[in-house]
Order: C-alpha cells, then structure tokens, then sequence
C-alpha cells in the first residue's frame, strides 16, 4: 500500500485495524518511536510492554529470552532501527504465530527482508525511498479486515487494499520519486548490494570509535546501528566545537537529537561511501588536534 500521514499515523493505524474492540497487543519499547507508538495503541486496547530497555537510556536490544510475550495477543510491535539513539535489532523476533508488526522507516531497502516472517511492515518513506510524504505498508491479506467499527476508512488497510491505495488522491510525486529510486536500486544490483555498503559505511566509523580516547559511542557494541551512529565526547562544548568544525568541512546534520545530544551520522543508502571515509578522517583529525 502507498498510503500517507508518515509511520507516525501507522501507530494509530495498526491498532484501529488489528487490536479489534477490546484486544491486546505486545510491544518492545526500545526508543522514542516505539515508545510513542506504544501509548498510541494504548488508546485503542490494552498494551503490554514485552520488553523495555528505557531504564539502560535505550543503549541496547533484548535479546530473545528477554521477551514477554502475552498468549492471543493481537501482535507484536517493534521498531528495527532506533534512529534517535543508534540501536538496531539484529534478530527477527520469533513470536510462535503472533503477527509480527515492525517500523522499518530507517531500514526497508537497505538490506534483504524475509517478508513472509511479518504480518504488517510499515515505513516512512523520507530516509532511503523517496521524499517525506509516502508511507509504504505491507500487509498480509490474511490479517486486514480486522479492523474497529468506528475506525475511519482512510486508515482501513482492507478499504486502502479494495481500493488499491487510491481511496483518495494519493502522493502522485512521492510514487514516482521511489519508482526512479527503485530503478536505481537495480542498476546497483539490489538491497544485496545496499546491505554491503553500509557495513562497509558503518565499519569506517566504528572503526575510529574502537580506538578512540575522545569519543564515547551511545550503542551498546551488539546492538549497534549501521544506519545512525551516536556519539559524543562527554563535554557539550567540545561536542558543538566538532558539529561546527565539521559544517565547515562540509560534513552537515551531525548534530544529534536533541533527547541524546552528542553526534549523530545518519549512513543511509544515498551517503556514499567516500562520504563516511571523510568523517572517518575528520573524527581521527580533531581527536588529534585536541590532544587526546
């Protein structure tokens, strides 16, 4: 489905349609956008926290005995790139036949996807498919139609699917963006190809931030992003001295969010590998400059 409104009203969306009157749902609460989504779908039914890692500052990813999963639940909710602190699920959950629902705005076409394993994927098209303004879901048929009887039809995936994602004017701009996006994707040689340059990104900068004595990385080693890197050298103004220095090189948006502070480099597919070599370089020069 090309549908509109950004992940942000696929958190209401998901539970209209597959919470039903009453229902409950797990979700993994591992950042800022699975937390919002959490509370959203607390308006619709009854939520269960399976799992949380808030009290560690969101620095790492429960691993797969860590989840509570609630027998019947509706599904499981989870987000598998946590853009704001860094973090990424390294695992698909098994959730033993509960549909399993995951945002992946930060991550679809940046690597292969077993889709079969998922009942709903969605996605804010803005960070490695087209601009701000498409939302891409895909759902298995199997689950739609489950939908509340006051949920309006605009977030209906089984009126969205009847009507094949025209119920009203869609973003005819944005549609065509991701198809000349997708076609450049071939030409690379496809999400195989994606999926090895961004470990080929993220390792330049690891690699600096392994042998370093100034910067101090956010993720926990195993649950570390390759598509947003968080980090920071433990003194604020040190921290704007670097962002500044490095908007003069050229090197732009590696302020982090405002709840981490510190530096954050967003490696999505259009950052070309030349690009992270060069903050690499940029990282190890003003290590040196400061006596570290």
């Amino acid at each position: 489905l090309f549908l509109q409104g950004g992940a942000t009203t696929q958190f209401s969306a998901v539970p209209m349609n597959l919470m039903g009157n009453g229902g409950i749902a797990d979700y993994a609460v591992t950042g800022n956008f699975s937390e919002i989504a959490a509370k959203e779908g607390a308006k619709y039914g009854s939520v269960h926290i399976a799992a949380s890692t808030k009290a560690g500052g969101h620095s790492g990813i429960p691993r797969p005995g860590e989840l509570k999963l609630t027998d019947g639940a509706a599904y499981f909710h989870y987000c598998a790139n946590n853009t704001v602190y860094g973090t990424a699920w390294d695992y698909i959950p098994d959730t033993a036949g509960i549909p399993l629902v995951c945002d992946m705005s930060s991550e679809l076409l940046s690597h292969p996807v077993e889709v079969s394993r998922y009942g709903l994927i969605y996605a804010g098209a803005q960070k490695n498919m087209a601009p701000a303004g498409l939302t891409v879901v895909i759902i298995d048929k199997a689950i739609a139609g489950r939908e509340r009887p006051d949920t309006p039809q605009i977030l209906s995936y089984a009126k969205q699917i009847e009507k094949d994602s025209m119920l009203n004017t869609p973003p005819c701009w944005c549609i065509y963006i991701l198809g000349l996006v997708l076609e450049w994707l071939e030409d690379q040689g496809g999400v195989t190809v994606m999926a090895e340059r961004k470990k080929v990104r993220s390792a330049l900068i690891y690699d600096v931030l392994g042998n370093s004595r100034l910067y101090k990385p956010h993720a926990d080693q195993a649950a570390r992003s390759d598509m947003n890197i968080t980090f920071r050298t433990g003194d604020a103004a040190l921290d704007a001295e670097f962002i500044q220095n490095a908007k003069d090189r050229g090197l732009l948006n590696l302020k982090g969010h405002r709840l981490t502070g510190g530096m954050r480099a967003s490696l999505y597919n259009a950052m070309p590998v030349e690009g992270a070599a060069a903050l690499a370089e940029y990282m190890k020069e003003f290590e040196v400059t400061h006596h570290v």
